[in-house]
Protein backbone atom coordinates (compact mmCIF):
# COMPACT_ATOMS: atom_id res chain seq x y z
CA UNK A 1 0.00 0.00 0.00
CA UNK A 2 1.33 3.43 -0.96
CA UNK A 3 0.49 4.84 2.50
CA UNK A 4 3.07 2.61 4.20
CA UNK A 5 5.67 2.00 1.50
CA UNK A 6 7.62 5.12 2.49
CA UNK A 7 7.52 4.65 6.29
CA UNK A 8 10.84 5.48 7.95
CA UNK A 9 11.19 2.56 10.38
CA UNK A 10 14.99 2.35 10.36
CA UNK A 11 15.20 -0.69 8.08
CA UNK A 12 13.87 -1.39 4.58
CA UNK A 13 12.76 -4.89 5.64
CA UNK A 14 10.72 -3.37 8.45
CA UNK A 15 9.02 -1.04 5.99
CA UNK A 16 8.26 -4.02 3.75
CA UNK A 17 6.71 -5.78 6.74
CA UNK A 18 4.59 -2.69 7.44
CA UNK A 19 3.13 -2.96 3.93
CA UNK A 20 2.45 -6.69 4.36
CA UNK A 21 0.76 -6.21 7.74
CA UNK A 22 -1.33 -3.31 6.40
CA UNK A 23 -2.49 -5.39 3.42
CA UNK A 24 -3.62 -8.20 5.72
CA UNK A 25 -5.41 -5.76 8.01
CA UNK A 26 -7.09 -4.07 5.02
CA UNK A 27 -8.42 -7.45 3.83
CA UNK A 28 -10.16 -7.98 7.17
CA UNK A 29 -10.30 -4.55 8.90
CA UNK A 30 -12.51 -5.64 11.79
CA UNK A 31 -10.65 -8.84 12.66
CA UNK A 32 -8.07 -9.55 15.35
CA UNK A 33 -4.44 -10.08 14.36
CA UNK A 34 -4.81 -13.92 14.40
CA UNK A 35 -7.83 -13.55 12.11
CA UNK A 36 -6.02 -11.13 9.80
CA UNK A 37 -2.78 -13.07 9.34
CA UNK A 38 -2.79 -16.20 7.19
CA UNK A 39 -0.63 -18.54 9.34
CA UNK A 40 1.39 -18.81 12.55
CA UNK A 41 4.64 -17.64 10.95
CA UNK A 42 2.98 -14.52 9.59
CA UNK A 43 1.30 -13.86 12.93
CA UNK A 44 4.63 -14.13 14.82
CA UNK A 45 6.18 -11.69 12.34
CA UNK A 46 3.25 -9.32 12.96
CA UNK A 47 3.77 -9.50 16.74
CA UNK A 48 7.52 -8.86 16.37
CA UNK A 49 6.77 -5.93 14.09
CA UNK A 50 4.47 -4.11 16.52
CA UNK A 51 6.80 -4.80 19.47
CA UNK A 52 9.76 -3.18 17.70
CA UNK A 53 10.63 0.21 19.32
CA UNK A 54 11.04 1.79 15.85
CA UNK A 55 7.41 1.01 14.93
CA UNK A 56 5.65 4.01 16.41
CA UNK A 57 2.30 5.62 15.73
CA UNK A 58 3.88 8.68 14.10
CA UNK A 59 6.27 6.66 11.93
CA UNK A 60 3.43 4.56 10.52
CA UNK A 61 0.94 7.38 9.95
CA UNK A 62 3.24 10.20 8.77
CA UNK A 63 3.44 9.18 5.06
CA UNK A 64 -0.35 9.22 4.91
CA UNK A 65 -0.45 12.74 6.41
CA UNK A 66 2.05 14.00 3.87
CA UNK A 67 0.22 12.41 0.93
CA UNK A 68 -3.09 13.87 2.11
CA UNK A 69 -1.74 17.44 2.31
CA UNK A 70 -0.06 17.06 -1.08
CA UNK A 71 -3.39 16.00 -2.63
CA UNK A 72 -5.28 19.11 -1.45
CA UNK A 73 -6.59 21.42 -4.17
CA UNK A 74 -8.67 24.58 -3.96
CA UNK A 75 -10.68 25.03 -0.77
CA UNK A 76 -10.59 22.13 1.70
CA UNK A 77 -12.05 21.63 5.15
CA UNK A 78 -9.94 20.28 8.02
CA UNK A 79 -12.29 18.68 10.54
CA UNK A 80 -10.66 18.52 13.98
CA UNK A 81 -11.69 16.49 17.00
CA UNK A 82 -10.32 14.27 19.79
CA UNK A 83 -11.64 10.82 20.58
CA UNK A 84 -10.95 8.45 23.47
CA UNK A 85 -9.58 5.00 22.63
CA UNK A 86 -10.51 3.04 25.73
CA UNK A 87 -9.69 -0.54 26.68
CA UNK A 88 -11.13 -2.79 29.36
CA UNK A 89 -9.63 -2.02 32.74
CA UNK A 90 -9.83 -5.61 33.95
CA UNK A 91 -6.81 -6.57 31.82
CA UNK A 92 -3.32 -5.21 32.38
CA UNK A 93 -1.67 -3.27 29.55
CA UNK A 94 1.96 -2.32 30.02
CA UNK A 95 2.28 1.46 29.69
CA UNK A 96 -1.30 2.32 30.69
CA UNK A 97 -1.99 3.92 34.06
CA UNK A 98 -5.18 3.75 36.05
CA UNK A 99 -6.07 7.41 36.48
CA UNK A 100 -8.67 8.95 38.72
CA UNK A 101 -12.42 8.85 38.39
CA UNK A 102 -13.50 9.50 34.82
CA UNK A 103 -10.00 8.97 33.39
CA UNK A 104 -9.93 6.49 30.47
CA UNK A 105 -7.84 3.32 30.54
CA UNK A 106 -6.28 3.99 27.16
CA UNK A 107 -5.24 7.04 25.18
CA UNK A 108 -6.59 10.09 23.39
CA UNK A 109 -6.34 10.44 19.62
CA UNK A 110 -6.75 13.85 18.00
CA UNK A 111 -7.57 13.65 14.29
CA UNK A 112 -7.58 16.31 11.59
CA UNK A 113 -9.60 14.94 8.66
CA UNK A 114 -9.28 16.73 5.33
CA UNK A 115 -12.28 16.78 2.99
CA UNK A 116 -13.13 18.67 -0.18
CA UNK A 117 -15.19 21.75 0.63
CA UNK A 118 -17.39 21.43 -2.46
CA UNK A 119 -18.43 17.77 -2.59
CA UNK A 120 -17.36 16.42 0.82
CA UNK A 121 -15.00 13.84 -0.70
CA UNK A 122 -12.65 12.44 1.97
CA UNK A 123 -9.00 13.20 1.14
CA UNK A 124 -7.42 11.69 4.25
CA UNK A 125 -5.90 12.66 7.57
CA UNK A 126 -3.83 15.84 7.49
CA UNK A 127 -2.34 15.21 10.94
CA UNK A 128 -2.92 13.30 14.18
CA UNK A 129 -1.60 13.29 17.70
CA UNK A 130 -1.79 10.45 20.20
CA UNK A 131 -1.48 11.45 23.85
CA UNK A 132 -2.41 10.38 27.37
CA UNK A 133 -4.60 12.28 29.81
CA UNK A 134 -3.00 13.67 32.95
CA UNK A 135 -5.20 14.66 35.94
CA UNK A 136 -5.27 18.39 36.66
CA UNK A 137 -3.46 19.47 39.84
CA UNK A 138 -5.77 19.87 42.80
CA UNK A 139 -6.68 23.31 44.14
CA UNK A 140 -4.98 25.21 41.32
CA UNK A 141 -6.13 28.77 40.73
CA UNK A 142 -6.93 30.42 37.41
CA UNK A 143 -3.45 31.90 36.98
CA UNK A 144 -1.74 28.56 37.68
CA UNK A 145 -4.03 26.82 35.22
CA UNK A 146 -3.17 29.35 32.50
CA UNK A 147 0.56 28.79 32.97
CA UNK A 148 0.72 24.98 32.89
CA UNK A 149 0.45 22.77 29.79
CA UNK A 150 -3.15 21.70 29.21
CA UNK A 151 -4.90 19.02 27.21
CA UNK A 152 -6.51 21.64 24.97
CA UNK A 153 -3.03 22.65 23.74
CA UNK A 154 -3.30 19.79 21.25
CA UNK A 155 -5.55 21.90 19.01
CA UNK A 156 -2.82 24.50 18.54
CA UNK A 157 -0.09 21.91 18.02
CA UNK A 158 -2.12 20.22 15.28
CA UNK A 159 -2.82 23.55 13.55
CA UNK A 160 0.89 24.42 13.59
CA UNK A 161 1.90 20.93 12.41
CA UNK A 162 -0.44 21.15 9.40
CA UNK A 163 0.90 24.62 8.73
CA UNK A 164 0.41 26.84 5.71
CA UNK A 165 -1.33 25.37 2.64
CA UNK A 166 0.37 25.13 -0.73
CA UNK A 167 -0.14 27.83 -3.34
CA UNK A 168 -3.68 27.78 -4.70
CA UNK A 169 -5.02 25.94 -1.62
CA UNK A 170 -7.09 27.37 1.24
CA UNK A 171 -7.64 25.58 4.54
CA UNK A 172 -10.79 26.02 6.63
CA UNK A 173 -10.37 24.49 10.10
CA UNK A 174 -13.71 23.24 11.45
CA UNK A 175 -13.82 22.51 15.18
CA UNK A 176 -16.34 21.82 17.90
CA UNK A 177 -16.62 23.61 21.25
CA UNK A 178 -13.37 22.12 22.54
CA UNK A 179 -11.46 24.57 20.33
CA UNK A 180 -13.20 27.71 21.62
CA UNK A 181 -9.99 29.17 23.03
CA UNK A 182 -8.04 32.36 22.48
CA UNK A 183 -4.90 30.27 22.02
CA UNK A 184 -6.52 28.30 19.20
CA UNK A 185 -7.59 31.53 17.49
CA UNK A 186 -4.05 32.86 17.89
CA UNK A 187 -2.53 29.71 16.36
CA UNK A 188 -4.88 30.06 13.40
CA UNK A 189 -3.97 33.71 12.96
CA UNK A 190 -0.34 32.73 12.42
CA UNK A 191 -1.16 30.61 9.35
CA UNK A 192 -1.60 32.24 5.95
CA UNK A 193 -4.59 31.24 3.81
CA UNK A 194 -6.19 29.53 6.80
CA UNK A 195 -9.76 30.31 7.86
CA UNK A 196 -11.91 28.76 10.56
CA UNK A 197 -15.40 27.87 11.72
CA UNK A 198 -15.49 26.98 15.43
CA UNK A 199 -18.52 26.35 17.60
CA UNK A 200 -18.74 28.77 20.52
CA UNK A 201 -18.61 27.22 23.97
CA UNK A 202 -18.05 30.22 26.24
CA UNK A 203 -21.24 32.25 25.83
CA UNK A 204 -20.20 34.31 28.86
CA UNK A 205 -17.04 35.57 27.13
CA UNK A 206 -16.84 39.34 26.82
CA UNK A 207 -16.81 40.76 23.29
CA UNK A 208 -17.27 44.16 21.70
CA UNK A 209 -19.89 44.25 18.90
CA UNK A 210 -18.90 46.18 15.79
CA UNK A 211 -21.61 48.77 15.08
CA UNK A 212 -21.23 50.95 11.96
CA UNK A 213 -17.54 50.19 11.92
CA UNK A 214 -17.03 51.25 15.56
CA UNK A 215 -16.55 49.08 18.65
CA UNK A 216 -19.41 49.18 21.15
CA UNK A 217 -19.09 48.56 24.87
CA UNK A 218 -17.96 45.12 25.97
CA UNK A 219 -20.67 42.65 26.88
CA UNK A 220 -21.15 38.90 26.99
CA UNK A 221 -21.74 36.81 23.87
CA UNK A 222 -25.13 35.63 25.15
CA UNK A 223 -26.37 39.20 25.57
CA UNK A 224 -25.06 40.21 22.15
CA UNK A 225 -26.92 37.36 20.45
CA UNK A 226 -30.14 38.08 22.39
CA UNK A 227 -30.25 41.65 21.09
CA UNK A 228 -29.66 40.93 17.41
CA UNK A 229 -32.36 41.39 14.76
CA UNK A 230 -33.48 38.39 12.74
CA UNK A 231 -31.32 37.97 9.65
CA UNK A 232 -33.45 35.29 7.98
CA UNK A 233 -34.63 31.69 8.31
CA UNK A 234 -33.57 28.39 6.80
CA UNK A 235 -34.28 24.67 7.18
CA UNK A 236 -31.83 21.93 8.05
CA UNK A 237 -32.25 18.16 7.73
CA UNK A 238 -31.13 16.51 10.97
CA UNK A 239 -30.01 12.90 11.06
CA UNK A 240 -31.65 10.46 13.47
CA UNK A 241 -30.11 10.24 16.93
CA UNK A 242 -30.66 7.83 19.83
CA UNK A 243 -34.22 8.44 20.96
CA UNK A 244 -34.83 11.07 18.27
CA UNK A 245 -36.06 10.37 14.73
CA UNK A 246 -34.72 12.32 11.76
CA UNK A 247 -36.43 15.67 11.29
CA UNK A 248 -36.28 18.93 9.36
CA UNK A 249 -35.56 21.86 11.67
CA UNK A 250 -36.57 25.47 10.99
CA UNK A 251 -33.76 27.79 12.07
CA UNK A 252 -33.49 31.51 12.67
CA UNK A 253 -30.21 33.07 11.54
CA UNK A 254 -28.45 36.02 13.17
CA UNK A 255 -25.03 37.52 12.40
CA UNK A 256 -22.79 40.04 14.15
CA UNK A 257 -19.16 41.14 13.79
CA UNK A 258 -17.34 41.33 17.13
CA UNK A 259 -13.92 41.97 18.58
CA UNK A 260 -12.46 39.85 21.40
CA UNK A 261 -10.44 42.16 23.66
CA UNK A 262 -7.12 41.29 25.24
CA UNK A 263 -7.74 38.99 28.25
CA UNK A 264 -6.79 40.03 31.77
CA UNK A 265 -4.63 36.92 32.25
CA UNK A 266 -2.66 35.92 29.18
CA UNK A 267 -1.12 32.46 28.86
CA UNK A 268 2.61 32.18 28.07
CA UNK A 269 1.75 31.56 24.42
CA UNK A 270 -0.49 34.63 24.16
CA UNK A 271 2.22 36.77 25.77
CA UNK A 272 4.81 35.34 23.39
CA UNK A 273 2.62 36.26 20.41
CA UNK A 274 1.67 39.60 21.98
CA UNK A 275 -2.04 38.83 21.54
CA UNK A 276 -4.02 42.07 21.91
CA UNK A 277 -7.41 41.14 20.49
CA UNK A 278 -9.12 39.62 17.49
CA UNK A 279 -11.98 40.57 15.17
CA UNK A 280 -14.23 37.87 13.74
CA UNK A 281 -17.90 37.10 13.11
CA UNK A 282 -20.50 35.25 15.16
CA UNK A 283 -23.22 33.32 13.30
CA UNK A 284 -26.15 31.96 15.31
CA UNK A 285 -28.63 29.34 14.11
CA UNK A 286 -31.48 28.68 16.54
CA UNK A 287 -34.31 26.20 16.02
CA UNK A 288 -37.86 27.43 16.43
CA UNK A 289 -40.83 25.21 17.29
CA UNK A 290 -38.92 21.95 17.90
CA UNK A 291 -40.91 18.75 18.51
CA UNK A 292 -42.30 18.31 22.01
CA UNK A 293 -39.68 16.94 24.39
CA UNK A 294 -36.76 17.68 22.07
CA UNK A 295 -34.14 20.29 22.96
CA UNK A 296 -33.95 22.93 20.21
CA UNK A 297 -30.86 22.94 18.03
CA UNK A 298 -28.60 25.94 18.57
CA UNK A 299 -25.26 26.66 16.92
CA UNK A 300 -23.25 29.77 17.74
CA UNK A 301 -20.26 29.75 15.40
CA UNK A 302 -17.07 31.81 15.34
CA UNK A 303 -15.69 32.36 11.85
CA UNK A 304 -12.94 34.33 10.16
CA UNK A 305 -14.74 34.15 6.82
CA UNK A 306 -16.59 37.26 5.61
CA UNK A 307 -20.31 37.17 6.40
CA UNK A 308 -22.40 40.08 5.15
CA UNK A 309 -25.42 38.33 3.62
CA UNK A 310 -27.84 35.57 4.56
CA UNK A 311 -26.37 33.29 1.87
CA UNK A 312 -22.89 33.70 3.34
CA UNK A 313 -24.23 32.90 6.82
CA UNK A 314 -25.90 29.75 5.46
CA UNK A 315 -22.61 28.78 3.80
CA UNK A 316 -20.95 28.92 7.25
CA UNK A 317 -23.65 26.63 8.63
CA UNK A 318 -23.13 24.23 5.72
CA UNK A 319 -19.40 24.12 6.46
CA UNK A 320 -19.99 23.31 10.12
CA UNK A 321 -22.55 20.68 9.16
CA UNK A 322 -19.69 18.70 7.56
CA UNK A 323 -18.18 18.18 11.02
CA UNK A 324 -20.24 15.00 11.46
CA UNK A 325 -17.74 13.26 9.16
CA UNK A 326 -15.10 13.27 11.89
CA UNK A 327 -17.57 11.44 14.13
CA UNK A 328 -18.06 8.92 11.33
CA UNK A 329 -14.28 8.45 11.19
CA UNK A 330 -14.21 7.63 14.89
CA UNK A 331 -17.00 5.10 14.40
CA UNK A 332 -15.04 3.59 11.52
CA UNK A 333 -12.03 3.17 13.83
CA UNK A 334 -13.93 1.75 16.78
CA UNK A 335 -16.79 -0.17 15.17
CA UNK A 336 -15.62 -0.78 11.60
CA UNK A 337 -12.01 -1.65 12.55
CA UNK A 338 -12.64 -2.77 16.16
CA UNK A 339 -9.64 -0.78 17.45
CA UNK A 340 -10.77 -0.93 21.09
CA UNK A 341 -11.06 -4.75 20.99
CA UNK A 342 -7.36 -5.42 20.29
CA UNK A 343 -5.76 -7.75 22.86
CA UNK A 344 -2.13 -6.60 22.74
CA UNK A 345 -0.57 -6.32 26.19
CA UNK A 346 1.54 -3.19 25.76
CA UNK A 347 0.63 0.41 25.01
CA UNK A 348 3.41 0.60 22.40
CA UNK A 349 1.84 -2.20 20.35
CA UNK A 350 -1.64 -0.73 20.60
CA UNK A 351 -0.31 2.64 19.45
CA UNK A 352 1.23 1.00 16.37
CA UNK A 353 -2.01 -0.83 15.61
CA UNK A 354 -3.82 2.51 15.87
CA UNK A 355 -1.41 4.02 13.33
CA UNK A 356 -2.37 1.48 10.66
CA UNK A 357 -6.02 1.31 11.72
CA UNK A 358 -6.42 5.07 11.30
CA UNK A 359 -5.47 4.87 7.64
CA UNK A 360 -7.72 1.86 7.05
CA UNK A 361 -10.62 3.69 8.72
CA UNK A 362 -10.13 6.62 6.34
CA UNK A 363 -10.30 4.19 3.42
CA UNK A 364 -13.60 2.76 4.68
CA UNK A 365 -15.01 6.23 5.39
CA UNK A 366 -14.01 7.53 1.95
CA UNK A 367 -15.84 4.63 0.31
CA UNK A 368 -18.96 5.12 2.44
CA UNK A 369 -18.95 8.89 1.88
CA UNK A 370 -18.52 8.42 -1.87
CA UNK A 371 -21.60 6.18 -1.88
CA UNK A 372 -23.49 9.08 -0.28
CA UNK A 373 -22.06 12.09 -2.19
CA UNK A 374 -21.48 10.47 -5.61
CA UNK A 375 -23.58 7.27 -5.57
CA UNK A 376 -23.35 6.70 -9.34
CA UNK A 377 -19.55 6.39 -9.33
CA UNK A 378 -18.63 3.08 -11.01
CA UNK A 379 -17.76 0.54 -8.33
CA UNK A 380 -14.96 -0.85 -10.50
CA UNK A 381 -13.15 2.51 -10.24
CA UNK A 382 -12.84 2.52 -6.44
CA UNK A 383 -13.35 -1.04 -5.14
CA UNK A 384 -10.77 -3.87 -5.35
CA UNK A 385 -11.69 -6.08 -8.29
CA UNK A 386 -11.63 -9.27 -6.22
CA UNK A 387 -14.02 -7.76 -3.67
CA UNK A 388 -16.45 -6.58 -6.34
CA UNK A 389 -16.41 -9.86 -8.25
CA UNK A 390 -16.94 -11.98 -5.12
CA UNK A 391 -19.75 -9.77 -3.78
CA UNK A 392 -21.56 -9.96 -7.12
CA UNK A 393 -21.35 -13.76 -6.90
CA UNK A 394 -22.62 -13.83 -3.32
CA UNK A 395 -25.47 -11.39 -3.98
CA UNK A 396 -26.29 -12.93 -7.37
CA UNK A 397 -26.54 -9.63 -9.22
CA UNK A 398 -24.32 -7.03 -10.88
CA UNK A 399 -23.22 -4.11 -8.71
CA UNK A 400 -22.43 -1.29 -11.14
CA UNK A 401 -22.19 1.67 -8.72
CA UNK A 402 -20.35 2.30 -5.48
CA UNK A 403 -23.70 2.75 -3.69
CA UNK A 404 -24.80 -0.69 -4.88
CA UNK A 405 -21.56 -2.16 -3.56
CA UNK A 406 -21.82 -0.51 -0.12
CA UNK A 407 -25.46 -1.45 0.38
CA UNK A 408 -24.99 -5.06 -0.68
CA UNK A 409 -21.80 -5.39 1.38
CA UNK A 410 -23.88 -4.29 4.39
CA UNK A 411 -26.58 -6.69 3.15
CA UNK A 412 -24.19 -9.57 3.90
CA UNK A 413 -24.06 -8.25 7.47
CA UNK A 414 -27.82 -8.03 7.97
CA UNK A 415 -28.76 -4.69 6.39
CA UNK A 416 -32.26 -5.21 4.93
CA UNK A 417 -32.16 -2.39 2.32
CA UNK A 418 -35.80 -1.44 2.85
CA UNK A 419 -36.94 1.98 1.67
CA UNK A 420 -37.13 3.38 5.19
CA UNK A 421 -33.82 1.94 6.40
CA UNK A 422 -31.64 4.84 5.26
CA UNK A 423 -27.96 4.17 4.67
CA UNK A 424 -26.10 1.24 6.28
CA UNK A 425 -24.16 1.69 9.51
CA UNK A 426 -20.71 0.52 10.54
CA UNK A 427 -21.86 -2.64 12.33
CA UNK A 428 -23.58 -4.14 9.29
CA UNK A 429 -20.67 -3.06 7.07
CA UNK A 430 -18.20 -4.70 9.45
CA UNK A 431 -20.19 -7.95 9.54
CA UNK A 432 -20.54 -7.94 5.76
CA UNK A 433 -16.80 -7.35 5.32
CA UNK A 434 -16.10 -10.31 7.60
CA UNK A 435 -18.23 -12.63 5.46
CA UNK A 436 -16.76 -11.27 2.23
CA UNK A 437 -13.22 -11.82 3.56
CA UNK A 438 -14.01 -15.42 4.49
CA UNK A 439 -15.36 -16.02 0.99
CA UNK A 440 -12.24 -14.51 -0.59
CA UNK A 441 -9.92 -16.56 1.64
CA UNK A 442 -11.84 -19.74 0.82
CA UNK A 443 -11.58 -18.99 -2.89
CA UNK A 444 -7.83 -18.39 -2.59
CA UNK A 445 -7.36 -21.66 -0.66
CA UNK A 446 -9.26 -23.65 -3.28
CA UNK A 447 -7.18 -22.11 -6.06
CA UNK A 448 -3.95 -23.07 -4.30
CA UNK A 449 -5.19 -26.63 -3.69
CA UNK A 450 -6.24 -27.03 -7.32
CA UNK A 451 -3.05 -25.43 -8.61
CA UNK A 452 -4.88 -22.53 -10.28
Amino acid sequence: MTNFGTCDLGDARRTQRAVQVAVRMADHPGGSSPQQMTDWAELKACYRFFHNPAVTFDALARPHWEQTCAAAKGRVLILNDTTTISYKERREVKGFTRGGKGMPYGFQLHNALMVDADDGAVLGLARQELFYRVPAPKKENRRQRARRPRETDVWGRIIDAIGVPADGVEYIHVCDRGADSLEVFCHLQQQQRCQWVIRCSHLNREVQPVVSGELASATRVERVMAGLPLGGTTSLSLRARPGQPARTATLEVRVVAVSIPQPRHRTPYLRERDFRGLRQTLVELREVAPPRGVAPLRWVLWTSLPVTTLDEALAIAKIYEQRWLIEELHKAMKTGCQLEDRQYESAHCLEGVAGITSVLAVRLLALKQLARSAPQTPAADVVPKEWLRMLEILRKRPLPTVRDFIRHLAGLGGFLMRKGDGEPGWITLWRGTQKLTIALQTQAALKRKCGL
